[in-house]
């Protein structure tokens, strides 16, 4: 069975769907540790009430954003972590990271890849005046959201429409997606050729 570790700032929603598809048995996995860089982040709360590992590290106790990595990198090793899940951590990891887990490090972006990368992805679309926004699950790279796509899924952009409004339709989305490319990747079903993730029958 996959053993994935996620890294989470915030709410831990993605986390949430994600502990919801392996209690349906949709998903085959085994979520060893929650990392997150923020004492109070929800996703600690969630781990807390599922009984799995969790931990605060602070970035203020390293010299070095290596440092700080390497403390998290010792953390995933510990548990045997195979998969990194990044579910709303909100810090660009170095190549000092993201070589050490090449190309076994997901995230999901709110909108879709390539157009409109890094924070505010919703506001961005919004201002942009795209009728079509959405999300993307990607392998990170040493770019922000630049790494091979895995899978997209694509949402209206409704007249009206306010941060909040897109956000929250994307984020049904990412909760579909999200757990459905970990699925892929746990069977082996994930090929990467270059830029292009091809999903082998």
């Amino acid at each position: 069975m996959l053993k994935i570790g996620v890294l989470a700032s915030g709410r831990g929603t993605n986390l949430q769907s994600i502990i919801d598809s392996i209690q349906r048995g949709d998903l085959e996995t085994e979520i060893r540790i929650v990392i997150s860089d923020r004492k109070g982040a929800k996703a600690l709360a969630r781990a807390n009430k599922y009984h799995i590992p969790n931990q605060y590290i602070n970035p203020d106790d390293y010299a070095t954003k290596e440092e700080f990595e390497q403390a998290i990198i010792n953390l995933l090793e510990e548990h045997k972590v195979e998969l990194v899940i990044l579910a709303g951590f909100m810090r660009l990891l170095t190549p000092y990271f993201v070589r050490h887990y090449k190309n076994k490090i997901m995230n999901i972006h709110p909108s879709l890849l390539p157009a409109f990368p890094g924070l505010n992805a919703q506001r961005q679309a919004l201002e942009y005046g795209v009728k079509i926004a959405g999300c993307t699950v990607h392998f990170a790279d040493e770019g922000m959201d630049t790494g091979p796509i895995i899978l997209q899924a694509a949402v209206p952009v409704k007249e009206g429409d306010t941060e909040e409004t897109l956000a929250e339709r994307i984020l049904q989305e990412e909760h579909r997606i999200y757990p459905e490319a970990i699925r892929l990747y746990s069977e082996g079903r994930l090929k990467i050729e270059g830029r292009v993730v091809k999903v082998v029958e």
